[in-house]
């Protein structure tokens, strides 16, 4: 991208979440977030479409609503975020499919397992908001297997059901700030 024309924008974490659920007993669904995070996109002007975007999450920062779960998803039989404290995102490719459809391709980098996940976003506009500052909000959606990436961690009850669900569905809202 010619960074002569190239237009940078941060996500503003006031209005972005990072929400992901796992199927628990297959029977019902837990939904975690993480409240730490930080990303960039950096666009030719103001068209979205062949954005580069970085993005970063703390694994220290999981809410599942359970401290005892969030404490084993940080251990080492999980994330080990003693070790791995980032989740990280780099994309390869941005393409628009749609009106405000988009086809979001990158390395997805979990522990020290990087691979490539295909992940569906929409558009949802943008905007000025009170102090004139130009948003652009996202809606990122997609599915990845942890087993993948090294989450491998699995318990089964004495009835033999699975304790946690190998496909994590991802829900990320962003909304990233046009800087000057």
């Amino acid at each position: 991208m010619a960074t002569e024309t190239a237009t940078k924008w941060v996500i503003d974490p006031m209005h972005s979440e990072v929400q992901f659920k796992v199927k628990h007993l297959v029977i019902s669904t837990v939904s975690g977030f993480f409240k730490s995070f930080a990303g960039e996109l950096l666009t030719d002007g103001d068209d979205f479409e062949n954005a580069e975007i970085d993005f970063t999450l703390d694994i220290d920062s999981i809410d599942t609503n359970q401290s005892q779960r969030d404490e084993h998803l940080k251990s080492a039989e999980f994330f080990d975020a003693a070790t791995y404290p980032k989740i990280s995102f780099k994309s390869t490719s941005f393409t628009k499919t749609g009106d405000d459809e988009f086809a979001l391709k990158g390395d997805l980098t979990i522990k020290d397992v990087t691979k490539p996940v295909s992940l569906d976003v929409e558009f949802g506009g943008s905007a000025a908001d009170f102090y004139g500052n130009t948003k652009a909000g996202f809606e990122i959606s997609g599915k990845i297997n942890r087993k993948d990436f090294g989450l491998t961690w699995d318990g089964v009850t004495e009835a033999g059901s699975i304790v946690v669900g190998e496909d994590i569905k991802l829900l990320i809202n962003v909304q990233f700030a046009k800087q000057a």
